[in-house]
């Protein structure tokens, strides 16, 4: 086992005062771990959103805003990366009150000022070594799944009863990637050039279509329908609850 997890991570530290800034960078340095020193709320929460950290040390009080409002909003946020970072945080105050509120915004861990540098290290490394052994979250299933040789789909991991050409418009339409398809591109791609069908034929589909997706899922029409244009398939990430 490594005496240092995670050589090289790096990790966010948000603190307005720049002597334990400096005293806090210095520590993490020593330990081979990479420093983003920010000073400011909406600074942290930009940058952990483009580039999550493996961990992050927060202040509580800042200039523009709440360590314990950053961290809560994280936890609540779309992005799983954030809702599982592992995040210290640092206040000057040491009351249980504001442990608890530190622990209940979602915060790991919570050190008041003045605190030992050698403790705060300590409590990072575990907290790094822990996240390292974590097992990764599983994948989010897709919203529609198409297994185009079994000529199947499935909403929301619900099997779809759809025909061949039902399945055929569905497949068509994912494949545009939320592009517009023309009724007549539909046509070529899903009856095939040289059919007799026309447009009314493609609206009729679509609407049965749609009526088999609100069936298993009622809350959702992923079909748009753009007005002399054609159709759009625009599926939300996940399963609305």
């Amino acid at each position: 086992m490594n005496e240092v997890p995670a050589r090289g991570a790096r990790i966010l530290l948000l603190e307005d005062d720049p002597a334990i800034a400096g005293t806090v960078a210095f520590a993490f340095e020593r330990e081979g771990w990479q420093v983003e020193h920010l000073l400011l709320v909406h600074e942290a929460d930009r940058v952990a959103k483009a580039r999550p950290p493996a961990l992050a040390v927060l202040d509580v009080a800042l200039p523009d805003g709440n360590g314990l409002a950053l961290c809560r909003t994280w936890r609540a946020g779309a992005d799983a990366r954030l809702r599982t970072l592992p995040v210290v945080m640092l206040t000057a105050q040491g009351e249980e009150i504001d442990r608890v509120l530190g622990l209940e915004a979602g915060a790991d861990d919570y050190l008041a000022k003045p605190f030992s540098p050698r403790e705060l290290v300590a409590r990072v490394r575990a907290l790094l070594r822990r996240a390292a052994w974590a097992p990764p979250a599983p994948a989010e299933p897709p919203l529609l799944h198409i297994d185009a040789a079994g000529r199947r789909a499935w909403l929301a991991g619900q099997a779809l009863d759809l025909t061949r050409l039902e399945l055929g418009l569905l497949q068509a339409l994912l494949r545009a990637g939320g592009r517009i398809k023309s009724r007549a591109a539909l046509l070529d791609e899903v009856w095939g050039p040289g059919c007799e069908a026309n447009d009314r034929t493609v609206d009729t589909h679509v609407k049965t279509l749609r009526a088999k997706l609100r069936e298993r899922q009622p809350g959702l029409d992923p079909i748009v329908t753009h007005r002399g244009l054609g159709y759009a398939l625009q599926l939300p990430p996940r399963a609305p609850d």
